[in-house]
């Protein structure tokens, strides 16, 4: 193994394991700290934290487990157990988010009195505890991991309208401000999970990752000398940051072999800032050389 990998990988396990115990401490008191000052806003950051936590802790437990190494069952590895992980932690912000607008709608109707003062010191510390568990996750590569990461920058937002609304309502009663939040924030958040999870099922169901364009490859490929044309090309990802790649090339019948493995050399040169894990090139001698002609 790459030393350096190695090296990231180990980062990225310790940084996701601090950001873990950071926000799982902070979310027990949050839930104590919303019921004493008896903020719907605060306990929906507290749920929305809650479910943060489930996300990190299983984002970290799936972060070491995705670095096993393939094996019979898993030729490529449990790479893939990371985006896995994405998924999950999508559905636990939904059903919570679901949780927090049924409490929170009721408020509008009947807004109840809040302690701004405890708001605001809550508001604070969730600004510091989040913000710090974002620094500790936010160079991760992998999709599981951005995910998480930008459901913690949500977080520090939500604690700064929290902050906002909290000095508002030291100096006058509109209580109601209180639950506008919570369904603003909510919203919000939810927003935001749903594109997160459009991005992460379609790299599940192995779509070319955005970052990628077959046909620009392929294109790419064609201008190499020799080379005549390609088919099955298939790029996608195992988990939003290594990515595999196929492809066939059909090269002249008269190219000498060592101009062959020049010509894997550059294909591979090409490729080289494509995050790939695994590429797969096979070399045919004409249009009817390829073994799955009757695919293409």
């Amino acid at each position: 193994m790459n030393p350096a990998i190695n090296v990231h990988t180990q980062d990225s396990k310790s940084d996701l394991r601090a950001a873990f115990f950071l926000n799982f401490a902070f979310t027990l008191v949050e839930i104590i700290g919303g019921i004493w000052t008896n903020s719907v806003a605060i306990v929906s950051d507290a749920l929305h934290d809650f479910g943060d936590s489930l996300s990190l802790g299983l984002t970290w437990f799936l972060e070491k487990y995705s670095q096993k190494g393939r094996d019979a069952r898993y030729s490529y590895g449990y790479r893939r157990f990371s985006l896995l992980g994405a998924l999950i932690n999508t559905a636990v912000l939904i059903v919570g988010s679901g949780f927090v607008l049924s409490a929170a709608i009721p408020r509008l109707i009947n807004p109840q009195p809040s302690d701004a003062t405890g708001m605001m010191a809550l508001a604070v510390a969730g600004i510091i505890i989040n913000g710090l568990a974002v620094l500790r996750v936010k160079d991760g590569k992998k999709l599981n991991v951005q995910v998480v990461t930008w459901h913690l920058l949500e977080d520090v937002m939500s604690w700064a309208a929290v902050l906002v609304v909290s000095v508002v309502l030291l100096f006058t009663d509109l209580y109601i401000l209180d639950p506008i939040l919570a369904v603003l924030v909510t919203l919000y958040v939810s927003y935001n999970v749903l594109r997160n999870l459009r991005k992460t099922s379609a790299l599940f169901l192995q779509a070319v990752p955005v970052s990628g364009n077959v046909n620009d490859i392929e294109m790419k490929i064609r201008a190499i000398d020799k080379v005549q044309s390609t088919h099955h090309t298939h790029f996608w990802s195992l988990d939003g940051a290594h990515n595999v790649l196929t492809t066939h090339v059909v090269i002249d019948k008269s190219t000498a072999k060592d101009k062959v493995s020049q010509m894997k050399r550059e294909i591979k040169s090409l490729t080289k800032n494509m995050g790939l894990e695994h590429i797969t090139i096979e070399i045919e001698y004409g249009d009817r050389d390829c073994s799955m002609e009757s695919d293409k």
